[in-house]
């Protein structure tokens, strides 16, 4: 099987080729596009990502044989543009749940799934406070992390910064989101002078 950097390299020649990269990854950043901003904007950013790809192929590094830190990267850049779409699609979790997020899930059992969603759901209306106050940069480095999978290297790419500087941006965010969590339940304290925890 050929490695991403294989097809984009024959693709320079063969244009047509270019699409084994949109059936291996287009999923993917659908799936992440559509976590960030929405399904209907996700189409968009989708093909916006892929057209991109296609007419920088002839920038893209070969010495990385996976293409979609790079194509993560694309999408993050072309998401900025619906910033206030984002914004809005976090409140819309906010107030009704995560419909938007639920409609990608792809848990394989139903059980799996139902309960998957639900904690995510609780998870999400918690934290979503605290993700849209993040920093554009913070939130773009952590949600490549935890929603798009990729690991410190595959962000420096996607964002083309340094590996010190995604592991900075991931430290803040997550110290932002673990006060925020702190702040809504706070852990029970014993009363001055108390020996226990129930007098």
């Amino acid at each position: 099987m050929s490695t991403d950097s294989d097809i984009i390299l024959a693709s320079r020649a063969s244009p047509a080729l270019f699409g084994q990269l949109y059936e291996r990854h287009a999923r993917a950043i659908h799936r992440y596009a559509a976590r960030r901003a929405g399904a209907q904007v996700a189409d968009d950013i989708m093909s916006e990502t892929f057209l991109v790809a296609f007419n920088r192929r002839e920038r893209f590094d070969p010495a990385w044989p996976d293409a979609l830190p790079w194509l993560f990267g694309i999408a993050t850049n072309l998401l900025k543009a619906h910033r206030r779409v984002e914004a809005r699609s976090w409140q819309a979790l906010l107030s009704a749940g995560m419909s938007e997020v639920a409609a990608e899930s792809s848990a394989e059992h139903p059980a799996d799934r139902s309960n998957s969603l639900m904690d995510a759901q609780l998870a999400v209306r918690s934290l979503a406070p605290a993700l849209a106050k993040l920093s554009d940069d913070d939130r773009d480095t952590l949600l490549l992390h935890a929603w798009a999978d990729l690991d410190y290297a595959g962000i420096a790419v996607a964002l083309g910064i340094p590996v010190g500087t995604v592991r900075s941006r991931l430290n803040r965010a997550r110290r932002q989101l673990q006060n925020a969590a702190t702040l809504e339940h706070p852990r029970p304290t014993p009363r001055t002078g108390s020996t226990s925890w129930t007098s």
